[in-house]
């Protein structure tokens, strides 16, 4: 098993808890505080009443009152910023600091090279192409945001794209997908949600000064202390004692809570800078990329006004973060550059003219993939009807650690497909064609009724493209199904909401038109709607709920009959199912008969396994895999139903390669 991405995704789930924590003991500390004061400013205030503060019962709902209030804020500031997040996950996060989405069939050399990159490292990574947001930033700098893969977007400083080599901007890209892959992503965005309310604290206070000094109630001090004994003097020096309180208990939030979130953030820019080593096999591309950063006038700053609220999610320092550096959320560069690159002289290079970076020599991937030599083409290229068991049997190993050979993989695949398919996949309105395409059955009695639905509900230019894409889809590998659904979501979440209407229900349409559609073809359908749906409905990420399988036996249980069944008679099938179930050995799992509803019932039971434990989900993955290796023969239609299976359980399985 995979024990590094696992422990990964442990680590930040713990991570998580203990900035929950801090956070919560530092809320209670700032209410603390506040009642304090309040009850001291009253003391006080007090001294010169004729009864002591004691018998004055009354006195004691002012820092009561304070201490709600100030909770209130903390509180209601950080629920509203959570779900305002939650609503539009990565999205939100991206257009707060001023990025603009960039379109799949941009003609932009520069935007065009960008998503040529991540597009490559997804397919690589085995997670969902995600959508690239480009900021009008000078500072190279970049970022990846959201609550999981599916909704997870790559923010890229204009800076970034124009002042780096591609083999360096691969560098800065395979850092953030190694933050996709590591679980880095929640614990960041939760931070922003939960600093939120502690910042309100000190904007409280800065409007109730503002009140104070503009309102006339300085000017009428004077005056108010003189009358009514002196009690509304009493009561405006506590509204601005309250005032600067609130100033000051938010600078004290801020800088704890900055501490804490800088803490945890370095140590995952050190993980992050060496898991983008393992990805690209090019030290000298990240540490390249850091070099650029210290030679460039504008570095990496980010001057969005919103900038410091994200300052944990960037590849390097976005603001300005104190002199001593104890707020700095990322490792000095210097520090950084040496772990990667231990004998680096110390001298930063000149910034070079961006039109040099995009000569004819050096975008090789600005109109399509540089094409990969080595153990990778040879391994899409060669044509074999049956993938070696060993291979499939030992898959959870590579589960969140792509190297350098599955991204060359990746990009001869694309380069192996035929370009129109590719152009169309890259266009909003044709990629619903290749989609449909996709879900075309091989028999012609099937298909001729499949083309029938789509005529009556989807549009005809739609149809027409379908018919044209048909042969050249026709003759896509196996391999390369998957990979291509992956491709087309960028375009695809471009649609309009009547768009997606229209295609959600042809796309039901098409694959209930199919009474015997095969798992591989659900598999295609479920991990295409499972990424798209985000876009367009509000859908919440799976949170942990089951920490063993010991609740889940029953839906175990129908995975592994599944999967077992899948193209195998009733006696092969009894075989794989044992053979998966050996692996979960404190389940009593027991083989079940495939019912007329047992692709509906598989969909809620995915949903359900999706909320236990990274752990236990890697078993279920490696279970499937036992499974479909019983018979001690693989197609590539199972293999990457393996890997369809290990999308949708959250455990992203990069393509399977053949060595030599």
């Amino acid at each position: 098993m995979s024990t590094d991405f696992f422990q990964r995704q442990s680590d930040a789930r713990k991570s998580t808890w203990w900035l929950v924590t801090m956070f919560a003991l530092a809320v209670i500390a700032i209410v603390t505080t506040v009642v304090v004061i309040s009850v001291i400013v009253i003391r006080t205030q007090a001294r010169g009443a004729i009864q002591p503060f004691a018998s004055q019962p009354e006195q004691y709902s002012v820092p009561i009152i304070a201490g709600l209030v100030t909770l209130m804020i903390i509180v209601g500031g950080s629920l509203y910023k959570i779900l305002d997040l939650q609503n539009g996950g990565g999205t939100r996060v991206a257009e707060s600091l001023g990025g603009r989405k960039l379109h799949a069939d941009t003609k932009d050399p520069v935007e065009r090279r960008v998503l040529n990159v991540v597009e490559e490292m997804a397919l690589a990574s085995g997670v969902p192409v995600p959508p690239v947001y480009m900021m009008q930033e000078e500072g190279i700098n970049a970022f990846a945001a959201g609550y999981s893969p599916s909704d997870a977007v790559l923010g890229i400083t204009r800076g970034c794209a124009e002042q780096l080599t591609r083999d360096e901007l691969q560098g800065v890209v395979a850092h953030e997908f190694s933050h996709i892959l590591n679980g880095d992503m929640r614990m960041s965005i939760r931070l922003i949600g939960v600093l939120h309310g502690i910042l309100l604290i000190g904007l409280a206070g800065q409007i109730v000064m503002r009140m104070f000094f503009y309102s006339g109630a300085g000017r009428s001090r004077r005056s108010s202390s003189n009358s009514n004994n002196g009690n509304g003097g009493q009561v405006i020096i506590v509204i601005m004692a309250i005032g600067v309180a609130l100033l000051v208990l938010g600078f004290i939030g801020t800088f704890f809570g900055n501490l804490i979130k800088a803490a945890v953030s370095r140590q995952r820019e050190y993980l992050a800078d060496a898991s983008a080593v393992q990805f690209t096999r090019n030290p000298a591309g990240i540490a390249n990329a850091l070099k650029r950063i210290g030679g460039f006038k504008e570095g990496s700053a980010i001057k969005s006004p919103h900038a410091a609220e994200a300052s944990h999610m960037y590849f390097a320092q976005g603001v300005w973060e104190g002199i001593t550096g104890l707020w700095a959320t990322h490792p000095p560069l210097a520090k950084r550059i040496r772990a990667i690159e231990p004998n680096w002289n110390g001298a930063f290079p000149a910034p070079v003219n961006p039109a040099s970076n995009f000569a004819p020599g050096n975008v090789a991937g600005a109109a399509g993939f540089a094409g990969s030599t080595g153990a990778s083409q040879s391994s899409y290229h060669r044509k074999l009807a049956e993938v070696p068991v060993a291979l499939v049997d030992h898959a959870i190993e590579h589960v969140g650690d792509p190297t350098t050979a599955h991204r060359d993989y990746a990009a001869d695949l694309i380069q192996a497909l035929p370009e129109t398919l590719l152009e169309a996949a890259h266009e909003t309105y044709s990629a619903r064609a290749v989609v449909y395409a996709l879900m075309l059955d091989k028999k012609s009695s099937i298909r001729k009724a499949q083309l029938s639905v789509l005529a009556q509900h989807a549009s005809p230019d739609v149809v027409k493209l379908v018919e044209k894409l048909q042969p050249q889809v026709d003759q896509v590998d196996d391999r390369a199904r998957l990979p291509l659904m992956n491709i087309v979501l960028p375009s695809l979440r471009a649609m309009s909401a009547k768009q997606f209407a229209e295609f959600r229900f042809c796309f039901v349409e098409l694959a209930q038109a199919d009474e015997q559609i095969d798992l591989f073809e659900w598999m295609l359908a479920q991990v295409l709607m499972r990424h798209l749906r985000p876009q367009f409905e509000p859908v919440r990420a799976p949170r942990t709920q089951y920490y063993n399988l010991q609740q889940l036996a029953p839906e175990c249980s129908s995975l592994l009959s599944i999967v077992a069944e899948a193209g195998n008679n009733a006696t092969v099938a009894a075989t794989a199912f044992r053979n998966g179930a050996q692996l979960l050995p404190e389940l009593k799992l027991t083989q079940q008969s495939r019912s007329p509803s047992a692709l509906a019932e598989l969909q809620i039971i995915m949903k359900k396994l999706t909320l236990v434990s990274a752990k236990h989900r890697g078993r279920l993955v490696d279970a499937c895999a036992a499974a479909i290796c019983a018979d001690q023969h693989v197609t590539w239609q199972e293999a990457e139903l393996l890997r369809g299976i290990s999308d949708l359980l959250d455990c992203p399985m990069p393509p399977l390669l053949i060595e030599g």
